[in-house]
């Protein structure tokens, strides 16, 4: 039998696939920090989307099968409803979603993404942090490249670091 695991992505082991993007920043604040900003409905809106977008309607259920939804608005009044649920919560070290599923564990329509985040002190009182978004085919990814996946979760990341520091 084959080993699927390098395309699988819903692998969470933290393995790599062929259908990833990363983002790796150093965040000026610590895991516990960065967790709290990713679970609180009211401190997500402030920077998870890109400005001049925003996000209203969050709701954030940190547990497997809980619900990750919100919906993004962007400046000439377009607006795109997100929902996926957890698939894994560690505490201020990981949090695994997908739009793949809904809550009570049904497909969802078409998949886009596994999102992974990663959390891990750098012993400074900072925070490495890694998103991946894993896809289930090469049409998705460059999709996600196309929409701006690098520019966009960057500034969403630079974002969030400049929060922090009034956390």
């Amino acid at each position: 039998m084959a080993n699927d695991t390098e395309n699988n992505p819903c692998d969470t082991d933290g393995g790599a696939h062929t259908f990833d993007l990363v983002l790796e920043r150093v965040l000026d604040g610590p895991p516990e920090k960065v967790f709290k900003a990713y679970t609180d409905p009211a401190i997500l809106s402030q920077w998870f989307a890109p400005h001049p977008w925003s996000i209203t309607g969050a709701i954030v259920e940190p547990r497997p099968g809980g619900r990750f939804q919100f919906v993004m608005h962007g400046p000439d009044g377009e607006a795109f409803p997100n929902t996926g649920v957890f698939l894994e919560v560690v505490p201020n070290r990981r949090l695994i979603s997908t739009d793949g599923l809904t809550p009570d564990w049904k497909p969802a329509g078409q998949p886009f993404m596994v999102a992974r985040i990663e959390m891990e002190p750098t012993g400074d009182g900072k925070t490495l942090y890694k998103a991946t978004a894993s896809h289930w085919n090469e049409d998705t990814m460059n999709q996600h490249v196309a929409m701006g996946f690098h520019e966009g979760w960057g500034q969403v990341a630079d974002q969030l670091n400049e929060l922090l520091k009034t956390l």
